[in-house]
């Protein structure tokens, strides 16, 4: 690793004789550039290299194109920036910090302070600062997502596009286009390669999504090395198979090439499009166009060099010239701040015409519910055939997206199968934007980041599939969790209880995966009345997402005169039935709840006094106080059996080390579901039995 620069202070004089040419936009462009060597270098890491090259690129697009407004960086009509290429961070608070964009808090509320000071650079990547190695969404004013796995930026992008094309087509009316922004992503290499972009870039290509512009650095440079290594694909041309308008810029410092290809994009309005932009890593150092100039320091030596290069003065550290920012600032408040101040103007007005709307969008953007919005959820009878969980979501979905609008989503080419699609509301297609059912395609990881992306632009947004195929959408999972966004992945076929279509199709450690996201609601429902609630807690969230897992078989619905109230799952877990004074404990979720149900039936005619835990959602559990934890699951009672046709790792916190569990530990059958629930203990006799062996009473 490269020797830390020494310590030299920061200054924001005027700098006698630097670029005497006059030029202001190549000061502006080299501000960027040496505030990114400078911070990585005082960091001790990072990668200084992309910002380097892309300086041109950043400043051409927020001086002369992207519409926002410094003093008010929330205004739902701004255009979104995206730097999927998050490890290129430095470009973005450097960007940030010029455009003068203020703090907002986590309360909505404005500060005054800017969103990215110049101190807040020097701390780059240090412990509490607001400029992290990878840009975080809620973490810096202005940083429109959560970037860094590379292609998750790209996914995002899409889906706040989609978004607005939503918002315009249920809100515009005659004279007020309240919805007309456009979204930018800044993709590089990685993004290209990784799957999730080209799922992403299908979607957005078909649905030709022309407010939709990703620009991509091709620098032909990657961690290994050169690119052609594994890389070597005409990316162009791809794109232009996606249905994707192509433009090339064969240098990244043309900043009249690069306006030019921006105008184009404003100008095109029936397809998406794609910025092919050459660029040299490093540019101006000794390192340029080698992957050294990738992910470490440049380090002291090479950094004086790169300045005296730039004629920048040389041992100048976190230098901002007089007038740079100010400047900047300028060009963006002097188009963004009319737009903005305009279209608050006509929301006013809109507002007087379109009440009800203006009310609803009202809720939409402060991210709020409908009063009433669940009045007209199901309560299902007492049916010892029951119904598939999947079914009942189904039904309770369509109860309340007929009351809240802005729920929206759809499947990756499973609605039939999980029961997502909303009856009697249209598909959202090209040419028709207001539909609310989605059809993401065979594409889980793309539909998981284009969900992100709808509801970071302040829609309710769900995307569904079967569980055992989590797996691929698993990143846009846990940064849903990190971004505490509300979004809902909704999962079926659920257990080994998918039966003949066997161990490919049958979920095994995804359960226990999901929950080891942290801050992700994960709940499966034991019978109907439990799916009830449990969409109930997916739509109260309004900072966490949450996994619905729902069953492909019928589950009994419990009799709730007889049994505990569903509404036991809002805290995670509760007393179903049983004993006030337990001497075994029987914890279930999903469809082994009423497996467990019938086990204490047989139980408490032996004479055992037992208890069952319906266990829906561990996350909700924890949240109680250990007074409520305590009267679901006594510490006094150490014979306890978790039922789950999943795997067993966690529940060693609930069933104690004399404990037992009936879980799954190896993968599934393809065979009938009674033959697979016999096969794997999964019956009433089992469960007793192991029970029994508990207690020493057999």
């Amino acid at each position: 690793m490269s020797d830390p620069m020494p310590a030299v202070a920061t200054t924001s004089a005027p700098v006698p004789g630097l670029h005497e040419d006059g030029s202001p936009s190549r000061l502006a462009i080299d501000t960027i550039r040496t505030l990114s060597m400078d911070a990585v270098q005082k960091a001790n890491s990072g990668h200084p290299g992309t910002p380097m090259a892309l300086a041109p690129v950043g400043y051409t697009l927020w001086s002369q194109f992207l519409r926002t407004d410094p003093d008010t960086p929330d205004w739902p009509n701004r255009d979104r920036f995206l730097l999927s290429v998050g490890h290129a961070s430095m470009l973005l608070y450097a960007l940030l910090h010029l455009a003068g964009i203020k703090e907002i808090d986590r309360d909505g509320n404005k500060t005054g302070n800017l969103a990215v000071s110049l101190t807040d650079i020097e701390n780059f990547r240090q412990l509490g600062s607001k400029t992290p190695g990878h840009p975080e969404y809620r973490h810096t004013t202005g940083v429109e997502t959560t970037t860094g796995p590379l292609g998750q930026g790209c996914g995002n992008s899409v889906g706040m596009a989609i978004a607005e094309r939503w918002l315009a087509a249920r809100y515009n009316k005659p004279g007020f286009d309240l919805f007309d922004h456009d979204v930018y992503a800044l993709c590089g290499d990685g993004d290209m390669m990784e799957g999730v972009s080209s799922e992403a870039a299908s979607i957005a290509g078909h649905l030709k999504l022309s407010n939709l512009c990703w620009i991509y650095d091709s620098n032909r440079i990657s961690i290994e090395g050169s690119t052609d290594l594994a890389f070597d694909e005409d990316v162009g041309k791809r794109f232009e198979a996606y249905g994707w308008n192509v433009i090339h810029v064969n240098d990244a410092n043309d900043c009249e090439a690069l306006a030019a290809a921006f105008a184009a994009f404003r100008a095109t309005d029936d397809r998406p499009t794609f910025i092919l932009v050459h660029s040299v890593i490093g540019w101006g150092s000794p390192r340029a166009g080698s992957e050294k100039a990738h992910g470490e320091p440049l380090g002291a030596d090479n950094i004086r060099e790169t300045k005296k290069a730039y004629g920048w003065p040389e041992d100048a550290q976190f230098l901002v010239p007089d007038g740079v920012a100010q400047a900047f600032e300028k060009a963006i408040a002097d188009r963004g701040r009319p737009l903005r101040e305009a279209w608050e103007a006509m929301f006013a007005s809109y507002r007087a015409q379109n009440g009800d709307l203006a009310k609803e969008l009202d809720l939409l953007l402060k991210g709020d519910l409908p009063v009433g919005w669940d009045a007209d959820i199901p309560v299902f009878e007492a049916d010892e055939k029951g119904i598939a969980s999947r079914d009942a979501g189904g039904k309770v979905l369509n109860a309340i997206a007929n009351r809240v609008p802005y729920l929206i989503g759809g499947s990756a080419d499973l609605a039939p199968s999980t029961k997502t699609d909303v009856k009697g509301k249209p598909s959202f297609e090209a040419g028709s934007y207001g539909g609310s059912n989605f059809h993401f395609g065979v594409r889980e990881h793309g539909m998981g980041a284009v969900v992100n992306g709808m509801t970071l632009t302040h829609l309710r947004a769900y995307g569904s599939t079967f569980l055992v195929f989590a797996d691929y959408m698993r990143a846009p999972i846990r940064l849903a969790a990190i971004m505490e966004l509300p979004a809902i992945f909704v999962f079926t076929h659920d257990s080994i209880g998918v039966g003949e279509d066997g161990p490919t199709h049958q979920p095994i450690e995804h359960l226990a995966t999901l929950r080891a996201i942290p801050g992700l609601d994960t709940i499966r429902p034991g019978d109907a009345n439990e799916v009830a609630w449990a969409w109930r807690a997916a739509l109260e969230h309004r900072h966490r997402p949450t996994t619905l897992i729902f069953s492909r078989q019928a589950l009994p619905t419990l009799d709730r005169g007889k049994y505990a109230s569903a509404e036991g799952l809002m805290k995670g877990a509760y007393v179903l039935a049983g004993d006030a004074d337990p001497e075994l404990i029987l914890i279930a979720t999903g469809s082994e709840v009423s497996l467990a149900v019938k086990a204490h039936e047989e139980l408490t005619a032996q004479g055992v006094r037992s208890r069952v835990v319906s266990m829906p959602s561990w996350f909700r559990y924890e949240l109680q106080d250990q007074a409520y934890k305590d009267s679901v699951l006594p510490g006094s009672v150490k014979a306890r059996v978790a039922i789950e046709m999943g795997g067993e790792i966690g529940w060693d916190r609930y069933v104690g080390l004399e404990g037992k569990t009936i879980t799954m530990s190896t993968f599934g059958a393809s065979a009938p579901i009674a033959k697979l629930q016999d096969k794997f203990g999964f019956t009433v006799d089992n469960v007793v039995k192991v029970a029994r062996q508990l207690l020493g009473k057999d």
